[in-house]
């Protein structure tokens, strides 16, 4: 998931990798970053996900240098767009982008199956995300403060955990303001609990 907040935007997801219901990887870390202050999460097939996130680093890194100036993330949504929506009949990729730029600060992108885009001040996406559509409707305030966002973001995450199969182990947050890029590290003993059964 990736949250929109008063000066920048966190990106988190957990680190549960499945191939059907093998558990192929328990601490994959699922926040790639395409450039200095662009994160993507990223759902569906882990191997089309990396192509597709390789190909928009690259292309970025040539924005970077032909335009000398960091790529506007909007700039990085639309390159991940064109390619889930040319090859969707080929490609199981959702994708969420994240990031700050000097045009319009923080901002949080969606590219689901399909290759369309929506930019929201908060999106969730894969298969945990399911069960926790009500929580972040009810929870999720616009001009949240950092800590707010942390602690939204992390809950969500949690509360996915609990209830899909398929996510699990650790948490890893990314908050990006224009500042930088500050990673968060939650293991799975500190883990937010809401009861205990």
């Amino acid at each position: 998931m990736a949250v929109q907040y008063a000066d920048g935007v966190i990106i988190g997801a957990d680190s549960r990798t499945t191939t059907g219901s093998y558990i192929a990887n328990r601490v994959t870390d699922k926040l790639t970053k395409v450039h200095d202050l662009v994160f993507c999460c990223r759902s569906g097939s882990a191997a089309d996900t990396q192509a597709v996130a390789d190909m928009v680093h690259y292309y970025l890194q040539l924005y970077a240098v032909q335009e000398g100036e960091r790529p506007p993330v909007k700039i990085a949504a639309n390159l991940f767009r064109e390619l889930c929506y040319t090859n969707k009949d080929g490609l199981s990729a959702g994708i969420i982008v994240a990031g700050w730029d000097q045009y319009e600060g923080p901002s949080v992108y969606t590219i689901p199956l399909g290759g369309s885009i929506h930019k929201q001040p908060f999106s969730i996406g894969g298969s945990g995300s399911t069960y926790i559509y009500g929580y972040c409707d009810a929870a999720y305030k616009e001009g949240m403060t950092r800590d707010e966002a942390i602690t939204f973001t992390k809950n969500s995450i949690a509360l996915a955990m609990s209830r899909d199969g398929s996510s699990g182990g650790v948490i890893r947050l990314a908050i990006i303001d224009k500042t930088g890029v500050e990673r968060i590290f939650v293991p799975g003993n500190q883990l937010p609990r809401f009861w205990e059964g």
